[in-house]
This record gives C-alpha cells, sequence and structure tokens, in this order.
C-alpha cells in the first residue's frame, strides 16, 4: 500500500483516484472546484481544495506521500514548473508526470521512446523531472485520450474538415490509462519513459467516420489536399515492462 497525491482530479484524474482507493492505497485528491471535494470525499478520497500557487507556498501538507501523479492540463504547465521546488522539499518519493505523444514530430514513421523530441515547453519540463536527483520520476506519454463522456465522435464540429485523412491515430482509453498508471504504481517502475497508446492504428479517415457514426453524427468530411504524415506511436516498450495488455487494443472494436 501507498500513500498517493492525485494532483489534478479531472478527467483522469478523478476516476484514477478512485480506483487507486478501492485497491487499498491511501489517496490525497486536488481540486479546485469546491463542488468536486464532497465528491472525491464519498469516493474515499482525501480532498484537498487548492491551486498550484498553494502548494509552492507550502500551504498544505498534499505533497508528503509516497508517489505524486501530476494530472494537470497543458496550460497549466508553466505552474508546474514553478512547482517543482516545492516538490523537492516535500516528503514525496516518486513522481509519476503524466505528458503526451505530441512531444514527438510527426514526420517520423515508427516512433518509440528514443525517437527525437520537439523542442517544446513539455519536453523541456519532461527532462526537469527526469534529471532531478531529489526524487524518482516515470514519464508517462499518452496518445490521444477518449472514453466515456470524452467521445472522439464530438471532437470535430460539423462542416470542419479533418486533416490528414490517411494518417494513423495513435489513441488510449481512459479505463487503459488508469491500468497502467496503476501498474506502474503496484510494480514500482521509476526513473523510465514510456509510451501508452492502444495497438491498433488505424488511419483517421476509419477512426472518425466509425467515431463520428456511432454519436449519431453525418459522416465527417476530410481535406483530401492536406499535409500526410504517418506517427505511429509504439508502446512495445510499455507492453514488456509492465507486462501489460491493452483492455481496448483494436480501436476499431470500442
Amino acid at each position: 500500500m501507498n500513500s498517493i497525491s492525485i494532483l489534478g482530479c479531472g478527467w483522469l484524474g478523478k476516476p484514477l483516484a478512485k480506483e487507486l482507493v478501492d485497491l487499498g492505497h491511501v489517496v490525497k485528491g486536488s481540486t479546485t472546484s469546491e463542488t468536486k471535494v464532497n465528491e472525491l470525499s464519498s469516493m474515499g478520497v482525501e480532498p484537498y481544495l487548492l491551486t498550484v500557487d498553494d502548494l509552492k507556498e507550502g500551504k498544505t501538507d498534499f505533497l508528503d506521500s509516497d508517489v505524486l501523479v501530476i494530472c494537470v492540463t497543458p496550460k497549466k504547465l508553466a505552474e508546474v514548473d514553478e512547482l517543482i521546488h516545492r516538490i523537492e522539499q516535500s516528503n514525496t518519493e516518486h513522481v509519476l508526470f503524466i505528458s503526451s505523444t505530441s512531444v514527438y514530430y510527426d514526420d517520423e514513421y515508427i516512433i518509440n521512446e528514443l525517437s527525437h523530441l520537439k523542442p517544446t515547453p513539455l519536453a523541456k519540463l519532461e527532462e526537469e523531472f527526469r534529471f532531478n536527483d531529489n526524487f524518482s520520476s516515470t514519464i508517462l506519454r499518452f496518445g490521444g485520450l477518449f472514453g466515456y463522456e470524452r467521445n472522439p465522435g464530438n471532437f470535430f464540429k460539423e462542416g470542419k474538415e479533418i486533416q490528414n485523412p490517411d494518417g494513423v491515430v495513435n489513441m488510449i482509453h481512459q479505463d487503459d490509462c488508469i491500468g497502467i498508471i496503476a501498474k506502474i504504481i503496484k510494480d514500482q517502475v521509476w526513473k523510465t519513459t514510456l509510451n501508452a497508446c492502444a495497438d491498433s492504428h488505424p488511419t483517421r479517415r476509419e477512426f472518425y467516420t466509425k467515431m463520428t457514426q456511432d454519436a449519431g453524427h453525418s459522416k465527417p468530411e476530410f481535406d483530401e489536399d492536406s499535409e500526410f504524415s504517418i506517427k505511429h506511436v509504439s508502446s512495445e516498450k510499455l507492453k514488456n515492462t509492465l507486462s501489460y495488455e491493452f483492455k481496448y487494443p483494436d480501436l476499431m472494436e470500442v
């Protein structure tokens, strides 16, 4: 059993918190929404109503856990950058930083964890966690997130053309995100970087046509003249390291 703090109990963090409680962990969950406090408490999560500024100023014991899982939206990355010094001063032993496969270039065919990264703020932030000697970190790069209320069939407005229709998608279901995070914590897999995408990589044309029609929308429109590229992200390292089998390996059968 671990004590785990989840920074950001939103679309991913809230169901993750519930799963970790069900597995017997002691879980703290942060939110900036007063309405979520009772919701987290009812799941057995110790709720913290706080902002990143509260953490930076050391106003709380939220960071005093064995594991810190950082689930924040990209717009908050600058705040997380400023937060690292506070994490260094806390009792946190391990950090699981949720990143994205968007750090990779779009023009490489098969991508693994050794592929070149774009010089983005997210890639820079990964480095600050990866090379920090005050705690051990694992970087988990998720593909496009979907599942439950986050339906890919609703990603594009009617009449909006989808770019690169013959390129492939790199997606992952919420249930697999949670399963992978739980396995990393259970197996104590630290000081590494892992890609996490479903096994199948249908074309954007195939995937979004199915998803929009499943959602009850008309067939999407595609920009046939848009630039073509294939970005196929491999999760082989993750599957081998964790002995993990995806719950939703085939995106066309979700």
